[in-house]
């Protein structure tokens, strides 16, 4: 792994970046979405025969971080391309990925994801949405209930996470189905979220969702394998998601401490405001080299390393990012709890990246338990 980004990423940083530019803050989702698609900027991680770029997520996550720092993070990025495409190159059938993998590069398809349930959030091992065959048909037939899934009303259809009937005896065999947005027995309702993001939280109802064989993506009975080949990206995006805010946030403190004057110097000057500006700074570039790692690992193919790797670069970045954003409104004063500076919505917005996909603390319980090797508390 290089410590030093190729040419070619930096190409690729330097041109989402203009990208990112052109749209800004108040960007319209629908145009970004667009043009990014265009600009083969969606599907740059998917392979070339489907009409994707043929990097991975290095690659993508590239792409979210510096549309974040532009402040015009498109966070179905995450979903879309990074854990649905993902999962479909690797374990979908032939049909499966002629039918949704040039979509999903193109912009012309979005997928959402959903896998969190009202009493399985953190402890996944709880999943109750269950599939069972129906024996005349060999359709499948999904219940359940889903939380927090991310624009539903938007994608074409929903990646479930459920799992089959008989690993009710405690065994988690994970399953996912690809569920259409307009499936009979398929509802969501929009939950009302302070988080002001362009896209909305669903809560989903599976009530005897029919669908056919070809559904199922991947093996019944792989299990783990094909879930967390969505969940590392989905980490590694996370990273890119919060590090592209809070360097958004930093750039506007720094302008605002070398423009704001009060007695004789500007107080960017003062130690006091310009090194936590810089610690800031600091943290988000150590969280960066933590997410380049996972997602060479990832791409690498060395999808235990990605596991650990993914998981400490999300925790660094969400906490550089929160540290960043409050720094920066503090930084500002009142001026930074206005609107027309734009930076006191993002104190709710950088909370995402501690709590989801996965929280701090359970983070930490994946390296104790993992790398350092100490007992479980639970």
């Amino acid at each position: 792994m290089a410590l030093i980004e190729s040419e070619e990423h930096k190409a690729l940083r330097s041109a989402v970046a203009a990208l990112g530019k052109r749209h800004g803050r108040e960007f319209d989702r629908e145009a970004l979405w667009a043009e990014a698609a265009k600009l083969g900027y969606l599907g740059v991680n998917l392979p070339e025969a489907y009409g994707g770029g043929g990097g991975g997520i290095a690659e993508l996550s590239i792409v979210l971080e510096e549309l974040g720092a532009a402040g015009c993070p498109l966070l179905m990025m995450v979903v879309s391309p990074a854990i649905c495409g993902t999962v479909i190159a690797r374990f979908g059938t032939d049909a499966q990925k002629q039918h949704w993998l040039p979509g999903l590069a193109d912009g012309t398809l979005t997928m959402a994801f959903g896998i969190t349930e009202p009493d399985a959030g953190s402890n996944s091992h709880r999943i109750t949405t269950t599939a069972r065959r129906d024996p005349d048909t060999g359709d499948w037939l999904l219940t359940g209930r889903k939380v927090f899934i991310s624009g539903v009303d938007i994608a074409d259809a929903t990646l479930i996470v459920g799992r089959t009937e008989d690993a009710r005896t405690g065994t988690l065999k994970p399953c996912l189905f690809i569920v259409p947005r307009d499936a009979p027995g398929f509802a969501r309702r929009k939950i009302d979220m302070e988080l002001h993001a362009v896209e909305k939280q669903f809560e989903l109802t599976l009530d005897d969702v029919r669908l056919p064989a070809e559904a199922l993506v991947g093996d019944e009975d792989a299990g783990l394998l094909q879930l967390f080949a969505g969940l590392n990206p989905e980490r590694i995006m996370t990273a890119a998601f919060a590090i592209g805010m809070g360097r958004y946030a930093l750039a506007r403190a720094v302008e605002y401490a070398r423009d704001r004057t009060v007695w004789k110097t500007p107080i960017g000057a003062h130690q006091a405001i310009a090194h936590p500006l810089a610690q800031a700074h600091i943290d988000l570039e150590l969280a960066r080299l933590m997410m380049q790692k996972a997602a060479h690992l990832y791409d690498a193919g060395d999808d235990v390393g990605a596991g650990e790797a993914a998981n400490m670069a999300k925790y660094a970045a969400g906490e550089a990012c929160v540290r960043a954003v409050d720094q920066a409104v503090h930084t500002l004063g009142g001026n930074g709890l206005t609107r027309e500076f734009g930076l006191a919505s993002l104190i709710t917005a950088a909370r995402v990246a501690r709590i989801a996909p996965v929280s701090r603390e359970m983070i930490l319980n994946y390296v104790s338990h993992q790398t350092l090797g100490l007992p479980k508390s639970y």
